[in-house]
């Protein structure tokens, strides 16, 4: 066992990790939330941290194995190659590539990892593998638009968004909906139609059930609420995390996954794809979340700013309290619809439900949130803690009741999405060989049109490439014969077998060749 220790300001933050070979991604995975914890700053940026840093170890680990689809592509990597090694090797790199300023407590972590395999030369093998898992995470996200600064303008009329008392603090990150996603085609994919069914401020500020859901949160979420209970006090700031310090929403939903993964006893491999999972699903829920609080004509007020203002909206059953102030101390910089809380949560239940088969999952977890004051919380299905999740931020009187809502749909289909789409299981009985110094390679760009479909194998015989659906169905049959060996090329333009284009969506190619199979990812967007 080891201690991490990174240093935030003044304080300076611990964790215990163990450097066992078992637990090297949940180790890794607690290391990041050391750098959140560290840093701070909004959930979105957090959001896309996690995944390059499980993206890169899911590729590390299946790199060597071969047992799943990988991210972005598979590494060269000789059969010796510890697994362990090329974990925390990816991890490392990523983390410092995003937290340069923990280069020491990071370098230390890696130093006592590596020290923890014994195989000298399996490790040495399993950095190189880890380094370039790293390398290829990094340039795949270079200008993914998350650092994209152009000012927001912030509206003026009844309904829209402005900074929110008492801090008035700028918005945060505004053009998260359109960073380049990593699942899913655009932000707006799993966009909800509005509270009510529209996006027409008149038409939700004038609405009757506007009014009621008014009501409460001006009543549930009030600082000195009568009605809120104290458990819904204590639920309201279980599943906040929104203070520097913390390990933010998603790192709270990390949390989970740790729980989950020594309650199953995963394995090394099913551990990587599950972090990946459900990281790749909170980067995306972020995008899809900000797409609809920026990126449409309902960037909607805080309860804060609704009641205060509520003479203005036009809703006789609306009574403005211009005194009126939420539980917590302060309200997130940016608008309320949809919920980002909920959109990660939901998000984060459907990953663990299709991943394990069940939503009827009993866990017990804790909180990172300095305001909680009761002891561990026990839940009975994933989906129970994400309902509870996104109710809680009403309790804190930071959101209405329909951001809730339509953030637990949109986070419930895109984790579906994710959990179904990438990171498969590679089909068929016999991994792709790897004793052979030419073991069959696949590379296709999943974003060129036509896409190319490339592959080298090493002896001459039946070859088989077919394009299939999200749900495992043939869509199309590029090549089944006879084929020398080397190099070959394909292309599939979009169409299925009957010569129509096929939908948006994500399709997979299936290489059959020498006894062993390889897959690849293609996007189509229309």
């Amino acid at each position: 066992m080891f201690r991490l220790s990174l240093l935030a300001g003044s304080a300076l933050l611990i964790v215990n990790v163990t450097a066992s070979a078992g637990d090297v991604v949940i180790d890794w995975n607690s290391i990041w939330m050391e750098c959140v914890r560290a840093t701070g700053g909004p959930p979105t940026p957090v959001s896309r941290a996690g995944a390059m840093v499980h993206a890169a170890v899911h590729d590390a680990v299946i790199s060597i194995d071969r047992s799943y689809e990988p991210c972005i592509a598979y590494v060269a990597a000789p059969p010796h190659a510890s697994r362990e090694a090329a974990a925390a090797q990816a991890a490392h790199d990523v983390l410092l590539y995003l937290y340069p300023r923990q280069e020491a407590a990071l370098d230390s972590a890696l130093h006592a990892a590596l020290r923890a395999i014994p195989n000298r030369r399996a490790q040495r093998a399993g950095v190189r593998v880890g380094r370039e898992a790293a390398r290829q995470i990094i340039n795949a996200r270079q200008n993914d638009g998350s650092d994209d600064l152009t000012p927001y303008l912030i509206g003026t009329d009844p309904g829209d968004w402005r900074p929110t008392y008492p801090d008035f603090t700028a918005p945060f990150t505004p053009h998260w909906g359109r960073v380049k996603p990593w699942c899913i085609i655009r932000g707006d994919q799993f966009r909800p139609a509005g509270p009510f069914r529209t996006v027409d401020m008149q038409a939700v500020l004038t609405n009757p059930r506007y009014a009621r859901q008014f009501d409460d949160v001006k009543e549930y979420g009030f600082r000195h609420s009568r009605k809120r209970t104290p458990y819904q006090t204590e639920t309201a700031f279980f599943w906040a995390n929104d203070v520097d310090g913390t390990y933010k929403p998603p790192g709270h939903l990390n949390h989970i996954a740790q729980v989950l993964a020594r309650q199953r006893g995963l394995t090394l491999t099913e551990s990587a794809r599950l972090f990946a999972l459900l990281n790749i699903a909170l980067a995306d829920a972020g995008i899809v979340a900000w797409d609809c609080k920026y990126d449409t004509d309902f960037d909607f007020w805080r309860p804060v700013t609704g009641i205060r203002e509520a003479d203005t909206d036009g809703n006789p059953h609306t009574l403005a309290d211009p005194n009126w102030e939420p539980l917590n101390a302060f309200t997130p910089p940016f608008p309320a619809y949809i919920s980002g809380h909920a959109t990660f949560a939901a998000a984060a239940a459907a990953v663990f439900a299709h991943f394990f088969g069940t939503d009827r999952i009993t866990y017990t977890i804790s909180t990172d949130d300095p305001l909680y004051a009761g002891g561990p919380r026990t839940y009975r299905s994933l989906s129970e803690a994400a309902v509870e999740n996104a109710r809680s931020r009403i309790y804190l009187g930071v959101h209405w009741q329909f951001d809730a809502d339509d953030g637990l749909a949109a986070g419930t289909a895109l984790g579906q999405y994710v959990a179904r789409s990438i990171l498969r299981p590679v089909m068929g009985d016999a991994p792709i060989a790897r004793a052979d110094p030419t073991p069959l390679h696949v590379h296709i760009d999943p974003f060129r049109s036509p896409s190319v479909i490339e592959f080298e194998h090493r002896a001459a015989g039946p070859v088989r490439a077919i394009v299939l659906d999200v749900q495992g169905r043939r869509v199309a049959m590029l090549f089944d014969g006879f084929h020398p060996a080397g190099r070959w090329a394909a292309r599939w333009d979009g169409r299925d077998a009957g010569g129509s284009p096929v939908a948006s969506g994500i399709y997979f190619v299936r290489i059959e060749a020498d006894g062993g199979v390889g897959s690849g990812k293609i996007v189509v967007a229309r």
